[in-house]
């Protein structure tokens, strides 16, 4: 079995790594000032905020084409068939419903379609563990029935300092933006887990106090006493990431995963302030090889 997954998905696998246990990542693409970028082929992500800050335009994000991920199905199925392609929230984004008319183009494939309901390292860490299972030799209906454990248990929030990324993006409307700008209101933001959607959690009047906030709404969600996985990510804001990380540490017993930057296309809707944490009960991933 080949995994196949998004670059939005942000799996904390290196180069190596993807090739040991066969991950294949179609890129998502981010346009700026009239042109096309593919997201780890064409530009870094400290060279898109640098262009980001240089400009008035805002950017606009796209899905792989399923031509795209068809001619990769097409490819990976005359060495093994079996592809399981696991993908960002289709409440946020086209792509998974891009890589199922991708499936459609490939007969002699059989690729099963994931939909995560989720973005960033919440998605990754899925795709981690479908690749570790089916590495070990797992069948695809119990990598299937192991991601979706994990899915079903791991959380994320996240808060960022600017609004007009997720205004322009249409992620909240321009009113409701504008106002929380002026009172200086940084939202806390989740994704709930029926349509994959962002969801407001609460708000804060200050950067900081939002740090504190998403902690103390961590700490309404999880048991007393249980041993947590976190991974702490930011788009392009490592001193606020710092921060949050360490308010995280203060609350909870817990293992983190090393703190990653956001994959830039998912940055493009909400500027280089935003941090967020991911986390779930350690006990839920297996150990797999």
């Amino acid at each position: 079995m080949q995994i196949v997954t998004d670059s939005g998905t942000d799996v904390n696998f290196d180069a190596h790594e993807m090739a040991e246990f066969g991950v294949h990542v179609v890129p998502l693409s981010v346009s700026l000032e009239g042109k096309s970028y593919r997201e780890g082929i064409d530009i870094r992500p400290d060279e898109f905020y640098t262009m980001l800050d240089g400009t008035h335009s805002l950017p606009v994000t796209s899905q792989p084409p399923a031509g795209e991920f068809a001619a990769l199905y097409r490819k990976l199925a005359e060495t093994d068939p079996d592809i399981l392609s696991i993908h960002i929230s289709a409440g946020l984004s086209g792509t998974a419903d891009s890589a199922r008319a991708g499936a459609e183009m490939v007969p002699e494939a059989k690729v099963t379609v994931i939909d995560t309901k989720t973005l960033s390292v919440p998605s990754g860490w899925q795709v981690e563990a479908a690749a570790r299972a089916a590495k070990s030799g797992w069948d695809k209906e119990r990598v299937i029935d192991l991601i979706q454990r994990i899915g079903g248990a791991t959380d994320v929030l996240y808060t960022l300092k600017e609004l007009k990324y997720l205004i322009h993006g249409g992620r909240i409307s321009h009113m409701k933006g504008l106002i929380a700008s002026v009172l200086n209101i940084k939202p806390i933001i989740g994704v709930e887990k029926v349509r994959g959607t962002y969801v407001n959690l609460g708000q804060a009047r200050s950067f900081n106090n939002a740090i504190k906030a998403a902690g103390e709404i961590i700490q309404r969600r999880v048991t007393d006493g249980v041993k947590l996985r976190a991974q702490v990510v930011h788009a392009d804001n490592p001193e606020g990431a710092q921060q949050l990380m360490d308010e995280v540490k203060a609350r909870f017993n817990v293992e983190f995963v090393p703190v990653r930057q956001l994959s830039l296309v998912l940055g493009a809707h909400v500027g280089r302030s935003m941090i967020g944490v991911c986390y779930a009960p350690m006990d839920v991933f297996p150990a797999i090889a």
